[in-house]
């Protein structure tokens, strides 16, 4: 038997997701009840008496329940929006934020469109900035590495949903260590730079890879470890382009010391969010 209505279905759901403590629960129960019935948010507002079949009403509470655990949106669709892009997303990879797409913006503007490059995203996870930087340059040529050999694979799937799977090689690497003696017009990363014992959301802290997250007792030692080998990596004039945690800034500039042309970009609350320099020719 069917739900009686997509109205009733979204306010019970809410009410269940505020229940759990779900801080955005409306919004997430309409995010579910929309892949579940296979409509989107304008067909939701317009058609609140539609009723719903019994595949559509098991499947949404399901979701429901799950979210109700915590688990993000993201892992229980499967995918994720990025600069454009559908990503598939899964417990394996960190789930792409939008201030990563400053990140992305950053690098576009400064390794050039329209010309042959050759960039490498460190920890590249999901793959989002991978694939988002060749689909954006089609004469890039880019490389992908992690850690971790699951994250590779949710990579190459994306790689290859949105065609660029050709241009993007996949190494698995402890930051540069597998690609040594290669060279990069730039290197892009947003790596793990959360401290240990930070307290992070239940959604986070309980449902992404901590590998992707964590970077010591001050969140700056994977980024200590990056820099000297991004600058061993790089060409005269090449661009590295970090994104990085609230009040790193001043560490940053610390460690980019030696580096040309360094600036912050802050995201839409004013969070200085990424890291520019230039390596020295």
């Amino acid at each position: 038997m069917g739900y009686p209505s997509v109205k009733l279905a979204l306010r019970d759901a809410a009410v269940e997701l505020q229940r759990a403590g779900v801080p955005t629960a409306s919004r997430d129960a309409e995010l579910l009840l929309m892949r579940a019935v296979g409509r989107d948010r304008a067909w939701l507002l317009t058609h609140p008496n539609e009723g719903m079949n019994s595949d559509q009403f098991r499947i949404f509470f399901d979701w429901i329940e799950r979210r109700t655990k915590q688990e993000p949106v993201q892992y229980i669709l499967g995918e994720t929006e990025f600069y454009g892009l559908t990503m598939r997303v899964t417990p394996d990879v960190l789930i792409p934020r939008p201030e990563t797409e400053h990140l992305v913006e950053a690098a576009l503007s400064r390794v050039g469109r329209g010309v042959a490059v050759k960039i490498c995203d460190v920890g590249t996870g999901s793959g989002a900035i991978a694939v988002a930087v060749a689909h954006e340059l089609p004469r890039a040529e880019v490389t992908a590495v992690d850690i971790s050999a699951a994250a590779l694979r949710v990579a190459k799937e994306n790689a290859e949903r949105h065609g660029v799977a050709e241009r993007i090689r996949f190494v698995e690497s402890d930051l540069l260590d597998a690609v040594r003696g290669k060279r990069f017009d730039g290197v892009v990363s947003n790596p793990p730079y959360v401290a240990e014992g930070e307290v992070l959301e239940p959604q986070v802290r309980e449902w992404e890879p901590a590998l992707a997250l964590y970077a010591g007792p001050t969140g700056l030692e994977v980024v200590r470890r990056l820099i000297p080998q991004a600058w061993t990596a790089l060409v005269p004039n090449g661009w590295l382009l970090i994104e990085m945690g609230q009040g790193q800034r001043a560490a940053m500039a610390n460690m980019l010391s030696d580096w040309d042309a360094v600036e912050f970009v802050a995201d839409l609350q004013g969070i200085a969010r990424v890291a520019i320099a230039q390596r020295r020719a």
